[in-house]
């Protein structure tokens, strides 16, 4: 599998890194619902078996569930060492609250728990979750993270879910290295000036959710969106209600309809679309068991002509 620079990084990863969001499992706000470990950690397995070189989590994911799958898959894995991306910003407390805190104190407590949690000495890359409504936070959380990459403790650092004015900001504070952004065939607002800054500056940029959360792989029905668990967020996600979801059923067939000239799956077409950007190095693919796993990774090396890409596109 080819792979591209992560921004000003000397991190060489595959167009499609592993997302261990879902694996996180149930009993948290963000939860995909219930997950069997044996599954998540086959899931990796296989993502690594195929190629990819990177995993991308987060300490909040299942409150710190998910780095240690993550974690417990390092060790059983024998080849080469992925890459492993994790964000802070998303504290919780013993009743398992989420907050919101860029507090310098705050984020190099979350490095260190996210280092033990991981089982290593440094993370490849560490990211800012989501800003905070404070700017002076967010650069506080911002100016912590670039003395972590100084300690050591982090490779490189980047941010996620920032708008332009954010990302001017931090780039001003310290070099940014990555941007993680939502990106896909319903969430196109980074387009206009968000991708075009980031290319600009040098700014690697890793989309996550290119198949809108599970919207666009084919598998999404309306009798399963209708019947989503309480626990799997997705049910509260006005994508999967009315009257959106009918729009996002209709784009699936396009997807369908283009892949199959290609011998690919809605999903894998919904993720190389998102590749087709110059200033996309990487899209973060989410997977809860192998199969979902050999039923994407044909996206790494799928290009889509100016024929597809305006059928897909068309209103």
């Amino acid at each position: 599998m080819q792979t591209r620079k992560l921004g000003n990084s000397d991190l060489l990863i595959t167009p499609i890194g592993f997302g261990a969001w879902a694996i996180g499992g149930a009993g948290w706000q963000y939860g995909w619902g219930a997950q069997d470990e044996r599954e998540s950690l086959a899931a990796i397995r296989r993502a690594l078996e195929s190629g990819i070189n990177w995993i991308d989590t987060a300490a909040v994911y299942g409150l710190g569930h998910s780095e240690e799958l993550v974690a417990t898959a390092l060790r059983q894995w024998s080849g080469p060492r992925p890459y492993i991306f994790t964000k802070c910003g998303m504290p919780w407390n013993q009743q398992r609250e989420i907050s919101y805190s860029l507090r310098a104190d705050s984020v190099r407590l979350e490095c260190e728990k996210s280092l033990r949690r991981l089982g290593v000495q440094v993370i490849d890359l560490y990211q800012i979750h989501w800003p905070t409504g404070d700017w002076s936070e967010t650069e506080e959380g911002w100016a912590a993270l670039a003395k972590l990459q100084a300690q050591g403790k982090v490779r490189w650092a980047g941010v996620s879910n920032f708008s332009l004015e954010e990302l001017k900001q931090a780039q001003a504070i310290a070099p940014v290295t990555s941007f993680q952004p939502p990106y896909s065939l319903i969430r196109r607002e980074i387009e206009a000036e968000l991708l075009p800054f980031c290319q600009q500056h040098g700014i690697g940029v890793i989309v996550y959710s290119p198949m809108g959360s599970g919207l666009l792989t084919g598998a999404m029905t309306r009798q399963r969106a209708a019947t989503l668990p309480a626990d799997d967020w997705r049910s509260r996600k006005p994508d999967f209600q009315e009257p959106k979801l009918s729009k996002n059923l209709a784009l699936v067939e396009r997807l369908r309809a283009v892949g199959a000239r290609h011998g690919r799956s809605p999903g894998e077409t919904a993720i190389a679309w998102t590749l087709r950007q110059p200033a996309v190095t990487g899209a973060i693919v989410g997977a809860r068991s192998a199969a979902q796993v050999d039923g994407f990774i044909g996206a790494a090396d799928f290009r889509l002509d100016q024929a597809d890409i305006a059928e897909l596109e068309r209103e």
